[in-house]
């Protein structure tokens, strides 16, 4: 039974909070070593009289060195996230006016590109208590006219990349990971975005590695891959002339934008990428210990999701999923008490583009209702997918609660944490 008096000393109504001052330790992932990346483009730019440009020596050590850092192949740097899996997209060779299965939760980026290329995205239903895509669900929208499918491994957790391969692999279909949220998560010791026929890096700045404010980088095994992205990435310029037969005087080859990364922030990412699997690591022994520390508090309302045999997240942030039947409240009124406590946490993830706008008035090209209004399309030009063709979505949603832990977080974070949910677990449980 809820404990009346523990409830009087909850912060939220009135008492003293279980954490004061703010413990919780910032991630401190940029030093030295990236303020020298940048003087060493700028005192370059300085001596040439000239400016930072793009495309030129830390670039191509940059793209090198992500493609060494995921086992071999190639990768082009792009501008941002959301433009990486644009290029990839654009650059697996598949047609306007088809479909792409796509996950149910993901940034407006993951999903966006679909329609920017004319395609119509088809929203497939998540694992139980995952945000992540379901093979279970890929297969029930699999239509003759599905091309690719689009894989996001979201909050770090990896998708079920080995069933997804198999069943695109029988059906010929592309296959693009969404990488955006899961550096140096791996399946089987294989590192997520080397799976498809090309992955999208984010490398913003809240992301595990970044290049500054934006920035992304494209990853593919495949030459041809390789130099259709580069070629997407940056005007249609002929990339690869040799390699697909162009004249010595052709122009550019593809209709497309400039999605170019510069030279400064290349050079920090140079330094970031070196990283990415010390900080994915820390994060998982830091989420460890939160785990560990809310079992030994009792605290049996709160959970992580099981992932699939093999697979090991990177935590972009906690998913934790909340169990009402323990409890004598909601989960708002629990995370309420909680964000009193002194620990923010978020009790939606508010990642759902199925829910914009755009999506559900087929507002994105003008009135003309494009991609879904083309003859060319041959589907269901009037399906929305929504809340009722994803419960398993809608429940994990409503199940999860968010935090932010980081690689940086030392015990007094962790021990600050834990106790926040534990005095409101005390407070509230039956």
């Amino acid at each position: 039974m809820a404990n009346s008096e523990a409830i009087k000393a909850l912060a939220i109504n009135g008492g003293k909070p279980a954490v004061e001052g703010w413990p919780y330790k910032a991630r401190h992932h940029f030093g030295a070593e990236e303020k020298a990346a940048c003087d060493r483009v700028l005192q370059a730019a300085i001596d040439a009289g000239d400016a930072p440009a793009y495309g030129g020596a830390e670039e191509e050590a940059f793209c090198k060195e992500f493609a060494e850092l995921m086992g071999g192949g190639y990768a082009d740097a792009v501008s941002s996230g959301t433009d990486s899996v644009f290029v990839a997209l654009r650059s697996v060779g598949i047609e306007p006016f088809t479909e792409v299965i796509c996950g149910p939760v993901t940034d407006a980026g993951g999903m966006m590109p679909i329609v920017m290329m004319n395609c119509i995205p088809v929203v497939a239903d998540s694992e139980p208590g995952s945000f992540n895509i379901s093979l279970e669900s890929i297969k029930k929208r699999y239509t003759k006219n599905t091309s690719a499918i689009l894989v996001a491994h979201i909050a770090g957790e990896p998708a079920d990349m080995e069933g997804i391969m198999a069943f695109a692999k029988e059906k010929g279909l592309k296959v693009v990971e969404d990488c955006a949220q899961a550096h140096g998560a791996t399946i089987n010791g294989k590192k997520v975005g080397t799976f498809g026929d090309a992955a999208g890096y984010s490398l913003m700045y809240g992301k595990h590695t970044c290049v500054g404010g934006q920035g992304g980088i494209v990853f593919t095994k495949d030459e041809e891959t390789y130099w259709r992205i580069r070629q997407n990435s940056d005007r249609g310029k002929p990339f690869g002339a040799e390699f697909f037969g162009y004249t010595p005087d052709t122009q550019n080859v593809l209709a497309t934008l400039n999605f170019n990364l510069d030279e400064m922030h290349c050079a920090i990412g140079r330094v970031q990428i070196q990283k990415m699997m010390d900080i994915a690591e820390r994060r998982r022994a830091v989420v460890a210990k939160i785990m560990a520390g809310l079992e030994a508090r009792g605290v049996d309302c709160l959970s992580i999701s099981k992932l699939h045999e093999g697979a090991v997240p990177s935590y972009w942030f906690l998913r934790l999923l909340y169990d009402e039947s323990k409890m004598t409240v909601d989960k708002n009124t629990f995370c309420q008490a909680v964000n009193k406590e002194g620990l923010g946490t978020n009790a939606y993830y508010q990642a759902t583009p199925w829910h914009y706008d755009w999506y559900r008035n087929r507002a994105v090209f003008g009135k003309s209702g494009y991609p879904w209004a083309a003859p060319e399309y041959k589907g269901d030009k009037d399906k929305v997918w929504g809340e009722a063709d994803l419960p398993n979505c809608m429940k994990a949603l409503n199940d999860t609660i968010i935090i932010f832990p980081n690689e940086s977080w030392d015990d007094a974070s962790i021990d600050a944490a834990v106790s926040a949910f534990a005095k409101v677990y005390d407070a509230y449980k039956k």
